[in-house]
């Protein structure tokens, strides 16, 4: 949860009335320029949205209307699920705004950004802010650019493959609990809980701070992930893919993830299977897949093979 408190020490605002709105809670990714309302139209007034004055608003308001028109304008502009209103450019509240933001408890601000850059700036914290988001227990790497969460049961090593992975010049995002963000369809960003923020629990030594150990370039704040590693134990009843032509899924929220699954056995080196898996994946994604290849070829062998074998019988 988000409050216009927020937006406020977030984005260095000034504060100019209706201090009693500043623990509003901001419910809504979009924000508003009520033009029309500005000028009377308030049929379909998006109320639960933070309300942006640009120049245009804010001169045509002071200068436009009457004072009566202003009042009443003001009024109408500030409802109860208004979370706030802001003025860009560092313009001067009209009055009659000051007054309305005052009596209705509607916090009134502004900034000296433009207001295309502000628009930006918000529009981007809130999506962050506002995301539907979850928790999953695994790790999250940055594996030659590519997000890569690994998961699977407790104790089958994967902080132990993240310290390596480490070791080999990747970077750390989360150990053991990941937060996850869907900010726009299909696309998640997962990070770390501030509380284990670049530290890796080895069972038999304990917690350690990958960053102090190996220098800041090692750790990442946020990344978005592209690719699920699912480990897990060996069975020797289960058959597992061998050739990469099948597609696996893992659904973090609304959004479906590639998935590959690892079984693990002694004299495997893991490390390396996800650095190759990670690096497949990128080559896929620039259109070069090499199980399809395969299949290509071995379909046009048995092609050539039967064509072959009709001639001879002939």
């Amino acid at each position: 949860m988000i409050i216009v408190r927020d937006i406020l020490e977030k984005f260095d605002l000034t504060l100019h009335a209706g201090s009693e709105g500043l623990n509003k809670e901001i419910v809504s990714i979009d924000v508003s320029r009520p033009g029309l309302e500005v000028a009377g139209y308030f049929s379909h007034y998006s109320s639960e949205r933070i309300q942006i004055f640009g120049t245009t608003e804010t001169t045509f308001f002071m200068h436009r209307l009457t004072d009566e028109e202003q009042e009443s304008r003001a009024h109408s502009l500030c409802r109860k699920d208004t979370p706030c209103i802001i003025l860009t450019h560092g313009h001067v509240p009209p009055e009659a705004l000051i007054k309305a933001c005052d009596k209705t408890g509607t916090a009134l601000l502004s900034t000296r950004m433009t207001t295309t850059g502000f628009n930006y700036a918000l529009t981007d914290y809130l999506e962050m802010a506002l995301a539907p988001e979850t928790n999953v227990h695994g790790v999250l790497l940055d594996v030659y650019g590519i997000g890569v969460l690994i998961t699977g049961e407790s104790g089958i090593g994967k902080s132990e493959i993240a310290l390596e992975l480490v070791k080999n010049g990747h970077r750390l995002v989360a150990d053991d609990n990941v937060e996850i963000k869907q900010i726009q369809k299909d696309q998640l960003i997962g990070k770390a809980p501030k509380l284990i923020e670049n530290l890796l629990e080895i069972r038999g030594i304990g917690i350690v701070n990958v960053m102090t150990l190996f220098g800041a370039g090692v750790v990442l704040n946020e990344k978005r992930i592209m690719l699920n590693v699912h480990l897990e134990f060996w069975n020797k009843n289960k058959e597992y893919d061998r050739v990469g032509l099948e597609e696996r899924s893992m659904k973090i929220l609304d959004t479906e993830v590639s998935q590959k699954l690892i079984p693990v056995r002694p004299g495997r080196n893991l490390v390396n299977i996800i650095e190759v898996a990670a690096m497949n994946f990128r080559l896929q994604k620039m259109g070069i897949n090499a199980a399809e290849e395969f299949n290509e070829r071995l379909k046009a062998f048995i092609r050539q093979k039967s064509g072959g074998e009709t001639r001879h019988d002939i």
